[in-house]
């Protein structure tokens, strides 16, 4: 294991020069205090877990003193909000510190929220707020230990830095991590400003550093957008099938890699609702549960669009034609695991939409349904669901195909209860109990937020003493509303 000042930096985008990002020092938070880390990102960089509770890692992590390697910068890149073309967006209150090489030969961005102000931050102050922060740590780390891919996020600190936005907030800083920050923004930026050469050197990085298994194909770019888009459809697939709500798609927040990235007014859902809407800013409702697919597929379109000087159009159309189908076939096949079945059956699409129907009439917790549906064998289990049902003949009709679907699978049926709980969690990352953390991190006391975390890194594991965190969340904690205010 490392200590913090042994990262081997090699900072690749960095070295693209002032056409890509602009050099900018953090600005430190005053008083910082640590509020969390995680020990399995700090292993990613091969770092002593112990190191967390130097002095070293609280000075770096909050701006006050950084790497003799690194080049800290903040990248340029536009893209499509809410639908609309917003051309000049870029790095407002975040610094890519540099590029860490690990002792297995993978790179980590390390990139640092809440840094202070840049070229790019549009009249901000460039700060992120301890509550924004806390709600990044919380869902990196928890997609992650689901198996879905994210970014993730190793520490927060905190300060005694005020900073306004609907009330007085805490200044706070999150060190993120991802083997790149490439979002569409970026290839967006250089296509709509006409600047073909820069966009083409962006991809040519893009290939060398994160592609380089498609440099001997006969066309690139075009395989990159291909691998991209295959990436994206597995990502939404994993989202829809655990019922994660992303709550801000725009394309400056979608990775080229595929992974969850910028979290903001997320939520998982409680009560099974396709047309929930997690971020109450979005009044028309564009990024509503149910259109996470659809609005994928727009981006990628909208991605498509910059890489047309290199890639002929239909070429680009054809590939975007995939999506619907391979995301499709990634959720189905979750979706089949979650139900216990271990091969496929062409009828299993109706039988998952049926069911669906039926959470919904009767306002059924999403998560915790399926657990339940594995805490016993199939028929009890069924009958002990039964009753929280409205209509009863619908989730009996239901349930007799289901058996029957069970009769015809090929796995055990002695094992359905451990493949069940193998990928339904028991523990959620809820909005009530990522509230209630943050209220005691406001007042100084972190063990709620360190408490929750420990819990949610083993999703799948009924832990005791920690059956609260397992329950279904009261009416209050249902309507909470989510901004994209931090």
């Amino acid at each position: 294991m490392k200590r913090l000042t042994d990262l081997e930096f090699d900072n690749r985008f960095a070295r693209l020069g002032d056409s890509f990002s602009t050099s900018v020092l953090p600005e430190p938070i005053a008083e910082p205090r640590l509020v969390i880390a995680s020990e399995s990102a700090m292993a990613l960089l091969d770092l002593d877990p112990a190191q967390a509770l130097g002095e070293d890692f609280l000075q770096i992590f909050s701006g006050h003193r950084l790497w003799a390697a690194a080049e800290p910068r903040a990248m340029v890149y536009s893209g499509h909000q809410f639908g609309s073309y917003n051309p000049r967006l870029g790095d407002g209150r975040g610094l890519l510190l540099g590029e860490v090489k690990n002792d297995a030969g993978q790179y980590w961005d390390l990139h640092l929220k809440g840094a202070g102000q840049t070229p790019w931050s549009r009249m901000g102050d460039g700060r992120a707020v301890l509550r924004s922060s806390i709600r990044e740590f919380l869902a990196s780390e928890h997609l992650h230990a689901l198996g879905i891919p994210t970014s993730r996020a190793l520490c927060v600190t905190t300060s005694s830095t005020p900073v306004w936005r609907e009330k007085r907030e805490q200044a706070a800083m999150l060190l993120r991590l991802a083997p790149s920050h490439l979002r569409f923004g970026h290839f967006e930026y250089f296509y709509y400003t006409g600047r073909h050469d820069e966009l083409r050197q962006l991809l040519d990085h893009a290939l060398a550093c994160h592609f380089s298994d498609l440099l001997d194909q006969p066309q690139p770019v075009a395989a990159l957008f291909r691998q991209v888009l295959e990436r994206t459809a597995a990502l939404i697939g994993y989202w829809q099938a655990y019922g994660f709500c992303h709550g801000v798609m725009n394309t400056d927040n979608m990775s080229l890699l595929g992974i969850t990235f910028d979290y903001g007014p997320y939520a998982f859902l409680d009560d099974y609702d396709p047309n929930h809407i997690c971020n109450h800013s979005d009044d028309s409702g564009r990024y509503s549960f149910r259109n996470q697919v659809p609005i994928a597929q727009w981006n990628l379109a909208a991605l498509a669009q910059a890489l047309t000087p290199l890639v002929e159009v239909d070429l680009l159309r054809d590939t975007l034609a995939l999506f619907e189908p391979l995301q499709q076939a990634h959720y189905l096949d979750l979706m089949r695991r979650r139900l216990g079945f271990c091969a496929a059956e062409e009828g299993d699409a109706a039988l998952i939409e049926r069911l669906l129907q039926l959470l919904q009439q009767s306002a059924q917790d999403y998560n915790l349904f399926f657990r339940r549906l594995g805490d016993q064998a199939a028929e009890q289990a069924l009958q002990t669901l039964r009753e929280e049902f409205v209509d009863l003949a619908g989730f009996d009709a239901w349930s007799v195909d289901y058996l029957h679907r069970c009769a015809r699978d090929s796995g055990d049926p002695s094992q359905r209860s451990v493949r069940m709980h193998a990928v339904n969690p028991l523990y959620i990352l809820r909005n009530y109990l990522a509230q209630q953390a943050i209220e005691g991190a406001e007042q100084g006391d972190f063990e709620p937020v360190r408490e929750l975390h420990a819990v949610l890194s083993r999703p799948f594991e009924a832990q005791d003493g920690r059956e609260k965190y397992a329950k279904r969340p009261p009416e209050w904690g249902k309507h909470l509303e989510i901004s994209c205010s931090s």
